[in-house]
């Protein structure tokens, strides 16, 4: 996956409003067709680019006028590339009602006709409902919808997303888009899927991970951490309970929430709001010998609570809480090179959103460090930050114990810390968003590890 896999409506006008401005379009009147129709099937084709098969999801409720180029530009692209290289899979509602005590057909029937009247029609339908849906149901569906009735799907809630490609290959989705695509497929291998979901089913272990942050009323902020948590569990037999615990109440009320915890997570973040909480929690990691991961901010506050701490800058703190501090061991960096080697530049007044280091960047890992144990020699992971560890501090953080295990190659910035072994059993934390390249099929060796952390703390201290 790279970044032309996922457009939105913004970046789709927006390339419009220049093109017009480069006089692209000779002075024509811009309008939604073909202008913007056409600007979305090139994002389409851009991002299927080298494969023979593209999945491509257009998110929103059909009806919805911010949907509508999206559904007409594909329902465009279906009569271009030919109806045997297009199928349509639409995903609606059966709702349950209580009171009437039956499933009700009528929003999917809806849904189909509303889609047909600007010229889509599904050739699969994939039903959402808390229950399976009869035949009975699926063919009055199938019926009032034009669609067979083997292409009317009952996807029914599960407790785990990892058992969906289960449940609908039992229900020949696979086949019945292979057939239309013209696709001459081999039998679908599933056993990894069940070798998970085995894995999660049965965990061997069972532990409590912290969760600190700020944003925890709205957990699906957190979806990719958690789901890499998940993975991690997967592949390590273990049951992973996540608590997610208000870092504003660990600041107002103190850590003794943390006291039953295996382990301690801080996220990544944004704002002064709810930091000492965080910070109040990886100092009782620190000193209560906790396992500690920290991502992205959570490495910041790490080197905040550290020169605090342990190296004596009492006041220390980053230039996004206190630009006033005497010791700002975190700060903004101005000027730095990005994957392509184009120098990009920022200052307090920049954008929050386009002056974020982003992407995938290489980084050599100092041999002997725990970094290395878990990652090798070499580290590539995504980057979402504005904010680095100011270098100016590094050499007195490091006289103070505090282990740097992986910088970038060509601004020596920061990438990852860590505790000696001798001082920490597992304290380690990273600039980069390591989640983002987790998956259930592989996990990740750096959460992998500190689930295994976790378990260990837990077996040493029963």
């Amino acid at each position: 996956m790279k970044k032309s896999n996922n457009f939105t409506t913004g970046q789709v006008y927006e390339n419009v409003i220049r093109k017009e401005r480069r006089g692209e379009y000779l002075g024509k009147t811009v309008q939604v067709i073909p202008h913007i129709t056409d600007e979305i099937k090139f994002n389409i084709k851009r991002g299927a680019e080298g494969a023979e098969v593209a999945i491509c999801e257009i998110g929103g409720t059909v009806g919805d006028i911010e949907s509508l180029p999206f559904l007409e530009a594909i329902r465009q692209m279906g009569i271009e590339e030919g109806r045997g290289n297009a199928c349509y899979v639409h995903l609606t509602l059966v709702p349950w009602i209580p009171t009437a005590g039956e499933l009700k057909t009528k929003p999917t029937q809806h849904s189909v006709k509303e889609l047909r009247e600007i010229g889509i029609q599904p050739d699969i339908l994939l039903c959402r409902a808390d229950r399976p849906i009869p035949d009975e149901e699926r063919r009055k569906i199938a019926l009032f919808t034009n669609v067979a009735t083997e292409a009317v799907i009952s996807a029914v809630d599960s407790d785990s997303i990892y058992k969906i490609p289960g449940m609908l290959h039992e229900q020949m989705l696979d086949e019945i888009v292979c057939h239309k695509l013209g696709i001459l497929a081999k039998a679908a291998d599933l056993s990894v899927w069940k070798h998970l979901i085995s894995a999660w089913e049965h965990p061997e272990h069972f532990v409590d991970i912290a969760f600190v942050g700020k944003y925890v009323d709205l957990t699906e902020s957190y979806k990719s951490l958690t789901e890499a948590l998940i993975h991690a569990g997967m592949h390590t037999r273990s049951k992973v309970k996540v608590h997610y615990m208000d870092s504003e109440e660990i600041e107002q009320n103190g850590c003794d929430a943390l006291s039953h915890m295996d382990a301690i997570l801080v996220p990544g973040g944004f704002g002064k709001r709810g930091t000492e909480g965080k910070i109040a929690a990886i100092r009782y990691a620190r000193e209560m010998k906790l396992p500690y991961l920290g991502i992205c901010l959570g490495m910041q506050l790490a080197v905040i609570e550290f020169a605090r701490d342990v190296a004596g800058l009492t006041l220390a703190n980053s230039t996004e809480f206190d630009p006033a501090s005497p010791h700002t061991v975190v700060g903004l960096i101005s000027e730095w090179k990005d994957a392509s080697g184009k120098t990009e530049k920022r200052d307090e007044n920049s954008d929050l959103g386009g002056t974020m280091r982003l992407g995938a960047q290489k980084c050599p890992v100092n041999p002997g460090t725990l970094a290395a144990k878990i990652y090798g020699l070499e580290v590539n992971e995504r980057h979402r930050h504005r904010y680095e560890v100011n270098n100016h501090y590094v050499a007195q953080l490091e006289a103070a114990g505090l282990v740097i295990s992986a910088r970038t190659p060509t601004e020596n910035l920061c990438e990852m810390i860590e505790l000696p072994p001798d001082v920490h059993p597992w304290f380690v934390a990273c600039q980069f968003h390591p989640e983002f390249t987790s998956n259930p099929r592989a996990g990740h060796p750096l959460f992998k590890a500190y689930i295994e952390a976790a378990i260990a703390h837990k077996e040493a201290n029963k």
